[in-house]
């Protein structure tokens, strides 16, 4: 059974939008875990992981640090210094809040690793959108993938040249400052290549446009899609509706 790119991109964005909705820590761990497991299972875990790490640790320490050092509701301290203090419920309100951006970045990188570009620009614009917006959605998606992999060739042609990357954090954040000029070179190189096939192929043109990739789709996939656009519109409703009467922030 093959899966409508569609299909997958309304499965990872009603998960990362139902997951931020419903506030669960169990819930939001469960999407993560799942994200991962879907990688590994398709053999894109060795890439996620580093990828997601990449994004998420800076902004689990930012969180940690700002909610943890000065949550207002706070009683439970831990530990203070001078006015700075670390208190339970702050801890707690950095972890929900941090597992909830992990469930939808991991599930929304899982299927930009796993898409296939030409698939899901073809069927973009099967359902009526234009080319050139179709182009740029999809590879807002994958640019993430895409960076991770001029990153490893850039790192291959430096290691071959001599460059020795020795384990730890420290070390790699140093080679990453060798690697950040030949990576911007390389996406601003990479931009330049994409404009100039996408006008050769005639994308900026009017009219109406034929494709020689054909997508199949199914009626319960259909179904499937608007199921999950529904449930994740009704997340967000419940949310609201939880907030103005008082609920959970």
């Amino acid at each position: 059974m093959r899966v409508h790119p569609l299909t997958g991109l309304a499965v990872a964005g009603s998960t990362a939008v139902i997951t931020t909705a419903a506030a669960s820590l169990p819930l939001s761990l469960a999407a993560a875990a799942g994200a991962v497991a879907v990688a590994g299972a398709r053999g894109g875990a060795r890439r996620l992981v580093p990828a997601a790490a990449a994004v998420l640790v800076p902004l689990t320490l930012s969180l940690l640090m700002v909610h943890g050092l000065s949550y207002p509701e706070g009683r439970t301290v831990l530990a203070q210094w001078g006015s700075a203090r670390v208190t339970a419920e702050g801890l707690g309100f950095a972890l929900q809040r941090g597992a909830q951006v992990w469930a939808a970045v991991l599930v929304l990188l899982a299927y930009s690793f796993s898409v296939s570009v030409p698939d899901l620009v073809a069927a973009l614009n099967a359902k009526g959108l234009r080319g050139r917006f179709a182009f740029v959605l999809a590879s807002t998606l994958t640019l993430l993938p895409a960076i991770a992999g001029h990153v490893e060739r850039i790192r291959a042609a430096q290691e071959s040249r001599g460059l020795v990357i020795r384990k730890g954090l420290l070390h790699r954040a140093a080679a990453f400052r060798l690697q950040a000029v030949p990576l911007v070179l390389a996406l601003v190189d990479d931009a330049g290549s994409r404009a100039a096939a996408l006008e050769s192929r005639g994308f900026s043109n009017a009219g109406p446009r034929t494709s020689y990739r054909d997508v199949p789709d199914s009626a319960w996939q259909r179904t499937v899609r608007w199921a999950l656009v529904a449930a994740a519109a009704a997340a967000v409703a419940l949310r609201m509706v939880a907030t103005a009467s008082g609920g959970a922030p």
